[in-house]
């Protein structure tokens, strides 16, 4: 089974898109805690699962519980420690129960979880992928 991770930062909508009509993606999992932002228009919410369905046949969900609390985003923002978020994130995975939350099979459908960092390396849509990937094993993450 593959995992897809995106961002859109330092995207335009139609370079979004294509990557992933071109990875196949079936669904897109938002894992932001706050998925109104104006940073990118085309990546509100409502805005968002419009244009995944209608330019690729994606289906778009929410997992609100699996973005990091605002007060763990906070601290790194103001601490820049890497190590001590992705302690923080881990922690409040296993504190929410997220494995037992999330079916295998549903991630089977060439899931793509999507965050707004430009890329994976600090962000926690990698985490999380590696996350599932050590619960689950036999998972392949694939940044987009």
């Amino acid at each position: 089974m593959k995992i897809y991770t995106i961002g859109f930062t330092r995207k335009s909508a139609k370079e979004f898109f294509e990557i992933l009509k071109r990875n196949d993606v079936k669904q897109v999992v938002d894992i932001r805690l706050n998925n109104t932002s104006q940073l990118a228009g085309f990546t509100k919410k409502n805005d968002l699962a419009y244009f995944l369905k209608e330019l690729c046949g994606i289906e778009y969900y929410h997992f609100k519980f699996l973005a990091p609390t605002k007060e763990i985003r906070d601290r790194y923002i103001e601490s820049k420690d890497w190590d001590v978020y992705v302690e923080e994130y881990l922690r409040l995975l296993e504190e929410r129960g997220v494995i037992d939350k999330l079916e295998r099979s549903f991630f089977e459908m060439r899931t793509c979880l999507l965050c707004s960092e430009p890329t994976a390396e600090h962000c926690h849509r990698r985490l999380l992928a590696e996350y599932l990937k050590k619960q689950w094993g036999d998972v392949e993450v694939v940044h987009l």
